[in-house]
Parts: C-alpha cells; sequence; structure tokens
C-alpha cells in the first residue's frame, strides 16, 4: 500500500481544536471532576479495607496505587472515544470527511490528522488529571512529567486501533461491540484496580497481550519516579502496537473512504 502522507494533515488537527474551544468548558470538566471522585471514594471507601498494596518491593496505599492507572484510563478513554464515535460523526452523518476528499488532503493525512487529534486530547486529559493528583501528593516528579509523553504516545495507539474500528464498523451503535469485548476487558484486567500477580496464571498471560496494562506499567512506574523494565517493556510495546495500527487504520479507513 502506498502510504503519502505530508504536513497537511496538521490542517485536520487544527480544524478540530477550532472546534473543540467552541465547546472547552464543556470538555474540560471530565478529566477535572473525574481524578477527584475516583480518589475521593476509593481513598475513602476501599483503602481503609484494603489498606496497602505492595508494589515495586515495596508497600504503598491503594490510592498511590490506583492514581496512575486513572491517567492511564483516561489515556485510552479519550483517544479511543475521539476516534470511533467522534470520527464517525464527522464522518458519516457530518460528511466533514466527504468535504476534506474535495481539497487536495488526500484520505492518509484525513485519517493521521484524525488519529493525532486523539492523542492530543489524551494530552490535554492527561495534563488535567495531572494537576489534579498532583495536590495529593501522588505523582513524583520530575520523573512524573514524562507521562505528558507516555500520553501522546498511548493516545496515538488508542487512536489508531479506534480508527480500525471506525473503518470496519457500519453503524455508530454497533461501537457498543468494541467497547464490550475490547475497552472493558483492559478496564478491569490491565492492573488498573489491582496487581495482575492476583489473577491466575493464564489471566496474567492475557493481562500481558492487553495495550492498557502496559499502559498503566509504564504511567505507574512514572509517577513512582522509577526506570525500570517495565518502562522499557511498556515502551516497546506501545512502540510496536503504534507501528502495527496505524498502517492498518491507514488501510481500513481508506477503503471506506475511497470506493
Amino acid at each position: 500500500m502506498n502510504v503519502n502522507i505530508s504536513a497537511r494533515f496538521f490542517r485536520i488537527w487544527q480544524r478540530n481544536l477550532t472546534v473543540y474551544k467552541e465547546s472547552w468548558k464543556i470538555n474540560f470538566l471530565p478529566p477535572l471532576l473525574e481524578p477527584f471522585f475516583y480518589l475521593l471514594a476509593f481513598g475513602i471507601g476501599f483503602s481503609g479495607i484494603i489498606g496497602s498494596i505492595s508494589y515495586a518491593s515495596r508497600e504503598v496505599s491503594y490510592v498511590l496505587f490506583i492514581a496512575p492507572s486513572l491517567v492511564a484510563i483516561n489515556i485510552m478513554n479519550n483517544a479511543f472515544f475521539e476516534n470511533t464515535y467522534g470520527s464517525f460523526v464527522r464522518m458519516y452523518y457530518q460528511k466533514t470527511f466527504d468535504a476534506m476528499m474535495a481539497t487536495p488532503l488526500n484520505a492518509e493525512e484525513i485519517i493521521t490528522g484524525e488519529i493525532v487529534w486523539g492523542a492530543t486530547k489524551a494530552v490535554v486529559g492527561t495534563l488535567i488529571m495531572l494537576t489534579v493528583i498532583s495536590f495529593f501528593g501522588l505523582v513524583n516528579y520530575p520523573a512524573g512529567i514524562l507521562i505528558v509523553f507516555v500520553a501522546f504516545l498511548g493516545g496515538i495507539a488508542f487512536g489508531s486501533v479506534a480508527m480500525v474500528f471506525t473503518g470496519i464498523t457500519p453503524r455508530i451503535e454497533l461501537f457498543n461491540l468494541p467497547i464490550f469485548l475490547f475497552i472493558t476487558p483492559m478496564f478491569l484486567f490491565s492492573g488498573t484496580f489491582f496487581p495482575i500477580t492476583g489473577l491466575p496464571v493464564w489471566a496474567q498471560y492475557f493481562a500481558m497481550a492487553l495495550p492498557l496494562t502496559h499502559l498503566v506499567n509504564l504511567v505507574r512506574a512514572l509517577s513512582f519516579g522509577l526506570f525500570n523494565t517495565e518502562v522499557l517493556v511498556g515502551l516497546c510495546y506501545l512502540i510496536i502496537f503504534c507501528l502495527i495500527m496505524f498502517p492498518l487504520a491507514i488501510f481500513k479507513m481508506r477503503k471506506r473512504l475511497i470506493k
């Protein structure tokens, strides 16, 4: 497949940013309030029941353990939902993609711009969440600054796989299937709310195959100021995942846009 992507994809990003500015106050609220509610609930509720959790050869509080996973979930959700529901609406209902195809922009540039925009939303949400949880002393700096760059990489990864689903999903209501079969299992079994070492061996292997597991491990290690094997493995996994899913997203969406 011949892929022709130039810097013109930035115009797609710019267009989406302009639209985002019109409703930024509403979009600003979820990543601002979500970590506060989670930390309030788990900090007051579960933390008293569970106590501490063993992580990286140390005992840490439950709130300290789950805070990074909330950031990772935010990265996944922002990119995935933007490049499924958001991109589908622009493509199918608003016919925005059709209008773009009538310009010098090509399909690859449109798709790339959409994915980069999904990653940008993941970064914005991450910056907001890091600001909130930093007030609780749950992020170690300066290593925590690197989480912002991880958010962009994770955003590209989940934005790309979301675009694959957008390329093969005929109707918007059918996005319930990838959410139920792909997003929900990761939300529950990727070391988000409990260590995967507590799972059966087969479930641990299953968890290690999920991209969110590696994103959670990567964000958690950086939030603790650690540069261990989980950081290296997480980076390698996400880069390889992007190298596979990004071209696949281009291929699937190009087939849908060019008939």
